[in-house]
């Protein structure tokens, strides 16, 4: 049997978490062990899937470019999963990853992969902050990475490329805070791999992309037997219309001034009002994007 679907980005988050959560060393780790998440909007539909409990959203891209929240919140951002209880370690972030068995899991996301099975972590700060300096040492201390990353992700050149001409401070003026990129490396898990893990099927990318709300969608074929492609398609109807996970509170994003500033580089919206946040830091002197459409 053949059965096409379309997911949303949005979407597609969902369906990966459910893909994670069916891998039996995730259920074994949930259960007797320790799972490792770290913040982002696919990393917290992992964690209300696993624990039913959504994570705080620090950095994001957005419309007006790379953000960080309006504020930071309490809430957890990276937590350890331990028997089915979710605790924040944000402030021991070392002692976790000392923690961590063998046979203990962490879930990480990305902000690009590449076709060759690379994938990076963009920062917005100087070494991504607090979580940014135990990644690469979490890899080092267990096998068990997942990195859990929608195709939406896919950049056209290679990762290694792409870290060799980026850095944040070699960006004069950015929308938003100017980002560098960190390698991540573990067991990638996308909508398509998901969907493979969620029933015993075949699945193919037929197209990507969309319109009114399905922009960075993935269409796909499954194929298997009828059992098996309507426990897919039973499960891909059960998601549709989700909206993006994370605490509610800090999916707002930042606006000037804002003590996180001086975190940040070349954002073209720090020293301007709310009211002309839309303007240009060009060497030329500011301009808005009105102005020079009228031009």
């Amino acid at each position: 049997m053949r059965a096409q679907i379309t997911l949303t980005v949005n979407e597609a988050k969902r369906i990966i978490a459910k893909g994670i959560a069916s891998l039996p060393y995730v259920q074994t780790a949930l259960k007797s062990g320790k799972i490792f998440v770290k913040g982002g909007t696919t990393i917290s539909a992992v964690c209300e899937e696993l624990v039913g409990q959504p994570l705080r959203i620090s950095g994001r891209v957005v419309p007006s470019g790379t953000k960080a929240p309006k504020s930071y919140s309490p809430h957890f951002h990276c937590a350890l999963i331990e028997r089915g209880e979710l605790s924040d370690i944000f402030d021991s972030l070392e002692q976790a990853v000392e923690g961590l068995s063998a046979k203990d899991v962490a879930i990480i996301g990305a902000n690009a992969i590449d076709a060759h099975g690379n994938s990076a972590l963009m920062l917005g700060r100087v070494l991504g902050g607090s979580p940014g300096k135990i990644i690469s040492g979490l890899m080092a201390e267990i096998k068990n990475v997942i990195i859990a990353v929608g195709l939406e992700k896919l950049v056209p050149s290679s990762i290694p490329d792409i870290i060799c001409n980026t850095g944040r401070k070699n960006v004069d003026v950015s929308m938003g805070m100017a980002v560098g990129l960190a390698p991540v490396v573990g067991k990638i898990i996308t909508e398509k791999d998901a969907i493979s893990l969620i029933g015993d099927v075949d699945c193919l990318v037929i197209g990507r992309g969309g319109i009114l709300g399905a922009e960075g969608a993935t269409t796909m074929i499954i194929e298997g037997n009828e059992e098996e492609v309507d426990k897919v398609f039973q499960t891909v109807l059960s998601v549709k219309g989700t909206d993006v996970s994370g605490i509610e509170e800090s999916l707002r994003e930042c606006s000037p001034p804002n003590e996180h500033c001086k975190l940040h580089r070349s954002c073209i919206y720090k020293k301007t009002k709310r009211k002309d946040k839309r303007c240009l830091g060009l060497s030329g002197g500011r301009r808005s994007l009105d102005s020079e459409r009228k031009r």
